[in-house]
Parts: C-alpha cells; sequence; structure tokens
C-alpha cells in the first residue's frame, strides 16, 4: 500500500473527484497543503488578494459550466472567517464550493492558540458538511463525503478544517483503487408525472415556473421542449433566467417585486395554474403570498424534500430532480398531444405576447448625466446574445434583471438569496477563469459603485492572471437601493458616498476616481459622461481586454437620483417611476414592443 502524508492524498482526491481549479491564499497552518499542490502539479491555483474575495471567485467558476467544483482554500483562524460570506452565497444559491482551511495542532485545539479558532461550528449553518479532521487516517474518506455531499440532493458548500499536523502525518492510501461515492437525486415517477401534467391541462391559462433548480440539473432543453409541446408560457425566476430565451414566443416575463418586468408580473396574475420546477418560491418572487396564490392552482417540484410547503403549501408536491422529472413531464405531455387530449392554449399565449408587447417600460432616456436605463439599452446592443452577465444586488441588479437580455442559461450569474456586496468582482474572476479556455466567451460585470468598491483589491487579480472582462461600473455616488427604501422614513441617512476628491476635481463631487483605482491596480478603465458615448464605451471597452487580457471598467457617472420600479408588498401593486414605452423609439431594444 502506498503511503503518503494525508495533504498528499487529498491533492491527488481533488484531480480524481475533477476538481482541478483553486483560488487562495498560502498560510503558515495551510503550507503543507501548498506544498502537496506544488508536488502534484495537477490543481492550478489562482492567489486571491482576500479570502473572501477567493471565495466568490470559487463560486463564479463553479457557477460558469456543468460539473464544475471551484475550491477556496485558506489558513487557520480569520482566513476561514472570512470565507462564511462566500460560503452563505454559495449555499443560498445551491452552489457546490469546496472550501479547505488550515488549522492549529490537534493538541492546541480548544487552548487558545494563535489563530485556532472553531471554524468547523462557525461554518456549519451555512454549508451541507463542516468538519474538523481530528484522525489523519479520515482524510481520504472526509474528501469522499464532501464530494458526495456537494453533488447529491440540492447542490451546496462544504468546509473541510485540517489541523497541521493532521496534514503532515502519512498514512496508506492507493489513489488507483479510490472512488468517488454514487450521487444521490431523488426521481419523480411515472403516475406523479402524469398526476401534474393532468392537473395543468385541466387549467385554462397554466404558468411555468423555471428555476436555478433546472440548470443545476441541466434541464433547460427539456424544460423548453415541455413547454413548446404543451404551448405553455414560461416565467422564469432570477436563478433560472436564460433557460428560456428572453425573444422565445413562450417567454413571458420575470414576476416579482424588483428583479421583473411589468408584463411577467401581469401574466402572472392573470394565469390560473403554476408549475414551478426547481424554484423556492423566494419573497421577492412572490410578494405578498395572498395575491401571489389567490385564484391560482400549483404544483412544486423540488429535488430537496424540505422545500415542498416551506414557504406555501402547493396543491401537489413531487420530490425530485429536475431533470428527471422534466424527462417525465415531456414523455406524457407528447402521449397527451398526440392522443388530441392537450388543450390549446393559443389564446393565452396570444394575451401573454400581448402584455408583453405594450408593457415595455422606456429605456431610451438622452439626459445627462445620464439615467441608468440607457445604460442598460446600450448594453443589449454592445455586448450580445452570448454575453454571460456576472452581478449582484443594488439597484444596478435591480435596473439589469428588467432591462438586460438574457438567451442562455448560466448567462446570469447572479448572486441571489444572499447578494453579498463585493461578490460580482471576484465571482466574475472566476466566471473568466472558467471560461479561459475559449477567447470567444464574453464576461461582463455589473455594479453599482458601491458594490465595487468593496473588494475593489481583487481587480490586481485579473491583471495578474489575465483575466480579461468588462466590469460596468453605474456610479451614482450612493447607496441607490437602500436610499429608496430609506423614502418610506422621510429620510436621506448615510447614503451618500459623495465627497470632494482633492485628487480628481473633475468628478465633480462624486468622490471615489475609480478609473484611476483600478488603472493602479494594472487594469484599464474608461469613464462615460454622455449618454452618446456609450457604445464607443463599451466596444473599446471589448477591444481593450482583448489586447491587454486584464479587466476592463467602464465607469458611467449617472444622475445621482433614479427610483428603479419596484414594490414592497403585492404583486399588483409595483411603483412604477417613469412612463410606459410607447413607441420602438422609447425602448429600442424590448424583445416586442408597439410599432
Amino acid at each position: 500500500m502506498p503511503r503518503m502524508r494525508a495533504v498528499d492524498a487529498a491533492v491527488a482526491i481533488l484531480e480524481i473527484e475533477g476538481a482541478t481549479q483553486a483560488f487562495g491564499l498560502p498560510g503558515a497552518a495551510i503550507n503543507p497543503f501548498y506544498s502537496a499542490m506544488r508536488a502534484h502539479g495537477g490543481i492550478d491555483h489562482v492567489l486571491a488578494r482576500h479570502v473572501e474575495g477567493a471565495s466568490h471567485m470559487a463560486d463564479g467558476y463553479s457557477r460558469a459550466k456543468p460539473g464544475n467544483i471551484g475550491i477556496c482554500i485558506g489558513t487557520s483562524g480569520p482566513a476561514g472567517t472570512d470565507m462564511i460570506t462566500g460560503l452563505y452565497a454559495a449555499i443560498a444559491d445551491s452552489v457546490p464550493i469546496l472550501c479547505i482551511t488550515g488549522q492549529a495542532p490537534v493538541a492546541k485545539l480548544d487552548k487558545e492558540d494563535f489563530q485556532a479558532v472553531d471554524i468547523a461550528s462557525i461554518a456549519a449553518p451555512v454549508t451541507k458538511m463542516a468538519k474538523t479532521v481530528l484522525e489523519a487516517g479520515q482524510v481520504p474518506q472526509v474528501f469522499q463525503q464532501a464530494f458526495h455531499l456537494m453533488r447529491s440532493g440540492r447542490p451546496g458548500p462544504v468546509l473541510v478544517d485540517l489541523p497541521i499536523d493532521v496534514q503532515l502525518t502519512e498514512i496508506d492510501f492507493d489513489p488507483a483503487t479510490y472512488q468517488p461515492l454514487p450521487v444521490h437525486r431523488p426521481t419523480a415517477t411515472r403516475a406523479q408525472a402524469e398526476k401534474a401534467i393532468d392537473m395543468l391541462l385541466a387549467a385554462e391559462r397554466p404558468l411555468l415556473i423555471a428555476g436555478g433548480g433546472i440548470i443545476n440539473a441541466g434541464g433547460e432543453e427539456l424544460l423548453v421542449e415541455l413547454a413548446e409541446t404543451l404551448g405553455v408560457p414560461v416565467v422564469p425566476t432570477l436563478m433560472g433566467w436564460g433557460i428560456i430565451p428572453d425573444d422565445h414566443e413562450l417567454m413571458a416575463g420575470m414576476a416579482g417585486l424588483q428583479t421583473s418586468q411589468r408584463y411577467g408580473n401581469a401574466n402572472l396574475l392573470a394565469s390560473d395554474f403554476v408549475l414551478g420546477i426547481g424554484n423556492r418560491w423566494a419573497n421577492r418572487h412572490t410578494g405578498g403570498l395572498d395575491t401571489y396564490r389567490e385564484g391560482r392552482t400549483f404544483v412544486h417540484v423540488d429535488i430537496e424534500p424540505t422545500q415542498i410547503g416551506r414557504v406555501f403549501a402547493p396543491e401537489y408536491g413531487i420530490v425530485s430532480d429536475a431533470r428527471a422529472a422534466l424527462e417525465l413531464f415531456v414523455e406524457v405531455a407528447r402521449e397527451r398531444r398526440d392522443a388530441g387530449t392537450a388543450r390549446d392554449y393559443s389564446g393565452w399565449v396570444g394575451d401573454c405576447a400581448e402584455r408583453k408587447r405594450t408593457l415595455q417600460r422606456k429605456t431610451h432616456f438622452t439626459e445627462i448625466p445620464i439615467k441608468p436605463q440607457r445604460v442598460y439599452e446600450e448594453m443589449n446592443k454592445a455586448f450580445g446574445r452570448e454575453t454571460r452577465y456576472v452581478t449582484t444586488i443594488g439597484l444596478s441588479q435591480i435596473a439589469g434583471a428588467q432591462f438586460l437580455h438574457v438567451y442562455e442559461p448560466r448567462h446570469w450569474i447572479n448572486a441571489g438569496q444572499a447578494g453579498p456586496l463585493g461578490w460580482t468582482g471576484p465571482a466574475a474572476l472566476g466566471v473568466a477563469k472558467a471560461l479561459a479556455d475559449d477567447p470567444a466567451e464574453k464576461v461582463v460585470a455589473l455594479s453599482g459603485d458601491y458594490d465595487f468598491q468593496f473588494m475593489i483589491e481583487e481587480l490586481a487579480v485579473g491583471a495578474q492572471f489575465n483575466l480579461p472582462y468588462v466590469h460596468v461600473v453605474v456610479n451614482n455616488s450612493y447607496l441607490g437601493l437602500i436610499r429608496q427604501a430609506q423614502r418610506a422614513f422621510d429620510m436621506d441617512y448615510h447614503v451618500q458616498l459623495s465627497f470632494e476628491n482633492i485628487n480628481s476635481p473633475e468628478l465633480g463631487g462624486y468622490g471615489v476616481d475609480h478609473v484611476k483605482v483600478a488603472e493602479g491596480l494594472g487594469c484599464k478603465a474608461i469613464r462615460v459622461t454622455d449618454p452618446e458615448e456609450l457604445a464607443e464605451a463599451f466596444a473599446t471597452a471589448q477591444a481593450m481586454t482583448a489586447e491587454f487580457r486584464v479587466p476592463v471598467v467602464v465607469e458611467v457617472i449617472l444622475e445621482r437620483v433614479t427610483n428603479i420600479a419596484m414594490g414592497a408588498a403585492a404583486l399588483g401593486s409595483v411603483n412604477e417611476f417613469e412612463a410606459l414605452a410607447l413607441s420602438a423609439d422609447d425602448a429600442p431594444t424590448a424583445t416586442a414592443l408597439l410599432d
């Protein structure tokens, strides 16, 4: 039996399990693991500037392609606590990432040793497993279990904590005979599929809600096939955006209090049946449940048993992997169609299309300072169908989801439930790393100025490791979303980021000079103050990424205050602050509009 250090066994397992991309920072308590990676040679590593940034990079890497599992590595103590936000973002959105931390020697645990913290207990609520390995002989099995848990059921992150003496201890391990554990995914039955489809066909105005679980399961094409087989409109959730192209005739728009379209809300409220697949009925999607549920029958499919009935009890629930359920749904739908027992929903589809045509928000504004709606209009023109957008929370994300267009799965990569500020930049670097082998891939990050400033130091990682992407920063020098929320309290309190920058008076009180900071970190940057210059700036930025192979920041100076459409209660009471588009000139990049 081969003998090797426990860390050498762990690194060998990473390669066998197909997880070969790491992001992190070395330190005294994790140096043995780094020595094992160096000796092995098969694990690529990107050196972050902050361990939280590394965790978000691993998150973005995992989200970019099916089957990816990004690895985040840090030393003992604060490195692990820095990862907690990244773990929270990953578990909230069902993303598998593997965090590995160093730890003080086993004999020093519970003795307040330097940088010795019970990271397993701290991380337990935001992971599928968090374990400090106390016996070196357990290391192979702990890593085997980690990969099994990350891939089984609802995906999610795992943290493995390795005391330094455990890392260095020699164990018996034969990589040639190591076998990954089988992945467990519950599957629907034929009887369940028949019941669900027959319930749908009994309705007059059914909708499909397409959640992010469909993307995790690789069931996107099946969802579209189901919709086309029965002629049923689709409302994707924010995490499921891109499952059906925005310009597909059955794309009925997104619903919700914030990241939604007016026609999406109107179509959902006009429905009488909802089949939700791989979604979790997030509160910013549903709004008030009384309005959301009134007059509608619900069927819910989810891989996690405890998700069924968590927010509200559906009329029928099915515990299943989304792809497995969709395979059966498509099979039953074809049979019903071919037997002539499926209904004709063309009138309902036409009604949804008419709402989509007549309830578009205006985007074409010519004012200076720039209104944000115009930015997204120009982004639609500049970046095209193949673009992958990366973003987190803020008015920038909300407006982006209202106005941008997404046409493919994994082309809207978004920290949905957790929404940590600072996530966007490092996540975009992880996405860029995942797509580095294909220069044709376009990655575009979207941030407000506050999100951008949170982890701005990670731009240097993109410069050092040649990870090009375009980062659009819409700058109103405000905590815009919080400012808008403070309207309910009749205040504007500690949300302004503006100040007179003595080194950049040309900013006119907008504060931080993001162009100088980006350039100081080894990247390229462009500032835009006129909406007519946006198209040229975006074209130049894309050319710069190709030429210099570094992140390129496009900072757009916005008007200080813009209220973006959103509601606080029910879908039918979303506050609209701008006029509807009345013609193609008002919203030239809309997917459907009055001529």
